[in-house]
């Protein structure tokens, strides 16, 4: 269940342990108002339906080519990063420590709040929204929710979609909120309940 905010083996100063890190210029300090307590699930590929280059990482460090390839020039200048992003094999990396506001969610609402970005923790998961995702990655979600529980007091899970209706669509129809809900065992109050 989720619980408190704890230092332990598997964090440092809000970097987790399992992640590798890639750190982001792109984040500020939380305004501290609310408690850090919504987990957001993106997806994201560069260019769209490109796996496993390294152009989202270039993207949430400002080194992104926008020269590189056609669909840049629709994002050219854009600043954005994520606490983390989970490759389509598992692997996880994070741009941003938890403890920071990352620039993820951008004009969004949840639980009765604006501004999602200010009390949540953005997740990446390499993909096309709409289209599913692959084991290893619903393994290495579900492990960092967990760890993101033992950190902060987690009561809320949803999709970009969820916080941003109408704007954004990720990570879409292909996301299994069955098969997360199941692996953390959280109580269903916990996720979404309707579509966006």
């Amino acid at each position: 269940m989720p619980g408190t905010n704890t230092e332990g083996a598997l964090w440092s100063q809000g970097w987790y342990r399992h992640a590798r890190a890639c750190t982001s210029p792109n984040f500020r300090p939380r305004p501290g108002a609310h408690p850090t307590d919504l987990i957001v699930i993106h997806s994201i590929s560069l260019p769209p339906g490109i796996y496993g280059g390294s152009e989202i990482e270039d993207l949430f460090t400002n080194r992104l080519d926008f020269d590189a390839h056609p669909y840049f020039q629709q994002i050219r200048g854009l600043q954005v990063s994520a606490h983390f992003l989970i490759r389509r094999g598992g692997e996880l990396l994070q741009f941003v420590s938890t403890d920071e506001r990352a620039w993820h969610a951008g004009a969004s609402a949840y639980r009765g709040r604006e501004n999602c970005n200010d009390d949540s923790i953005g997740i990446e998961l390499e993909g096309l929204e709409g289209l599913t995702f692959e084991d290893e990655q619903y393994e290495t979600l579900s492990a960092v929710c967990a760890a993101l529980a033992q950190r902060h007091p987690i009561a809320h899970v949803a999709g970009h979609e969820h916080v941003a209706p109408g704007r954004k669509n990720d990570p879409g129809a292909g996301f299994d909120w069955n098969r997360l809900r199941q692996s953390l065992a959280w109580p269903d109050r916990y996720f979404p309940q309707t579509p966006p």
